[in-house]
């Protein structure tokens, strides 16, 4: 087992501000174009599952390495919960998708992750795969515009950038990715994939499940399934924060390597507490309408809670082009 250090470091390259202004664009289109068959919303996580309300409470005594930004001493925050299908349709609950777990908590206090002034709000953007099936940004962005023009354009497209053989692979990897049995927003452990700043230091954040027991017949009823939990009890979830320690098993550039547990074990540093509410209520409805309506975005963070990597500085740029399409 390795220490956390903050001896890790990123690697930007020349023309990256060039390359993620063109996938800023890209990205424009793509939403543009649903926004047209299903009307305004996002590139991607456009199907919102449920918008809801908490709390989170940060824990007490956390290691010199963890207690900073939000964690840096006991407290409590309101919280901002959406569950949304990953893709950029508004496709049936029972298809393969990503599945997404946006928090944002409220009442945040401190310089910004953009460096443009103070920001009012932490968010963390989790989803149900510990790391992706792509290193970087460009994979990514291929990936997502051919994928949406349809299967014959995808195939072309990982043919000529893999060849024959790196194709296959690469096909291999995303049906693995899409095609592992979901079983529950409450029943999945949710991950940012990529890694964040936690002061000096660098880490990754899971969101573990708040139950271990799948219900028989949820399967494309992830709302109903969630909001039944939700009415026989509170669901209560830990948030935890895994370390940087080298940059050989733990690279903050590469995002399609799960930092190993044996080297970088997780640490729980807060609670993510959903109280029982009714979501079909007015007051839910208005709630999830003010859910859907906000940008959530891993850039609406604290300075000492600011992305790391590749893809995170990608998501920068297209991520505020599709809050503009937004509006």
């Amino acid at each position: 087992m390795g220490n956390p250090n903050t001896d890790w470091k990123e690697r930007v390259g020349a023309d990256e501000a060039e390359r993620h202004a063109g996938y800023a664009r890209e990205f424009a289109a793509i939403q543009a174009r649903k926004s047209e068959r299903y009307g305004k919303g996002r590139a991607l996580h456009r199907k919102q599952q449920l918008g809801l309300r908490g709390r989170f409470e940060v824990l007490g005594d956390l290691p010199e390495h963890a207690a900073h930004g939000v964690f840096a001493r006991p407290g409590e925050f309101e919280a901002w919960v959406r569950l949304s299908n990953g893709g950029p349709d508004r496709q049936a609950d029972h298809k393969p998708d990503i599945r997404g777990f946006a928090v944002k908590l409220r009442g945040v206090t401190g310089p910004g992750a953009l460096g443009s002034g103070a920001t009012d709000a932490q968010d963390f953007l989790l989803i149900n795969h510990p790391a992706f099936a792509f290193a970087g940004a460009d994979e990514f962005v291929g990936l997502a515009k051919h994928l949406v023009a349809g299967p014959g354009a995808l195939l072309g497209y990982l043919v000529r950038r893999y060849g024959v053989f790196g194709a296959m692979g690469m096909i291999k990897r995303l049906g693995a990715a899409f095609k592992r049995p979901f079983t529950g927003f409450a029943t999945e452990n949710f991950h940012s994939a990529t890694p964040i700043a936690c002061g000096p230091y660098a880490a990754r954040v899971r969101l573990l499940r708040a139950s271990s027991e799948p219900r028989p017949g949820a399967s494309g009823d992830w709302a109903g399934d969630f909001m039944r939990r939700l009415a026989l009890d509170a669901l209560r979830f830990e948030l935890q924060l895994q370390f940087f320690v080298d940059e050989q098993r733990t690279p903050i550039e590469d995002a399609s390597v799960d930092w190993p547990e044996d080297v970088a074990p997780y640490l729980t540093v807060g609670v993510l507490t959903l109280p029982p509410q009714d979501h079909s209520s007015g007051e839910g409805r208005e709630l999830a309408a003010a859910i859907e309506a906000a940008a959530f975005d891993p850039w609406v963070a604290l300075a000492e809670h600011r992305p790391l990597g590749e893809v995170m500085r990608a998501r920068k740029v297209v991520y505020y082009q599709s809050q503009q399409g937004r509006k």
